[in-house]
């Protein structure tokens, strides 16, 4: 699961944290389903961990299976809203709103690059706040 921040046509990236798999590359906030959990309950908490904001999560923007290695990661981002904003991430060393047609300057990691990919020929979904 991942959240797609949106704000005044601008999309928050965060970068992976040294000492991290995946260290260095950006990627749309987010992690792994829990046992029981619902998708969108995953991802309100996987925000709550790494960020330390409460969120509103709306559509499915896209999912999409990755190879990467020998695992396949199925990564489904949504659309998110939150009252408060982003300033500090517990896995990342880099936090930073971009138009969208910056998103390919970063060094993305494998999964996030389908939903990249799709924000760029669609363009910043609307209803974000």
């Amino acid at each position: 699961m991942a959240a797609l921040f949106c704000r005044d046509g601008e999309v928050l990236a965060c970068k992976r944290a040294p000492g991290l798999s995946a260290a260095g590359k950006w990627e749309f906030p987010g992690g792994k389903i829990d046992g029981g959990e619902t998708p969108e309950d995953a991802l309100a908490r996987e925000i709550r961990e790494e960020l330390g904001i409460p969120i509103s999560v709306g559509s499915l923007v896209d999912r999409t299976a990755t190879p990467v290695g020998d695992l396949e990661i199925d990564l489904a981002c949504y659309l998110v809203s939150s009252a408060e904003e982003p300033t500090h991430s517990s896995v990342h060393d880099d936090l930073r709103w971009l138009p969208v047609d910056a998103l390919p300057t970063l060094d993305w990691a494998a999964p996030d690059l389908p939903a990249v990919a799709k924000l760029i020929s669609t363009g910043v979904p609307h209803g974000s706040g």
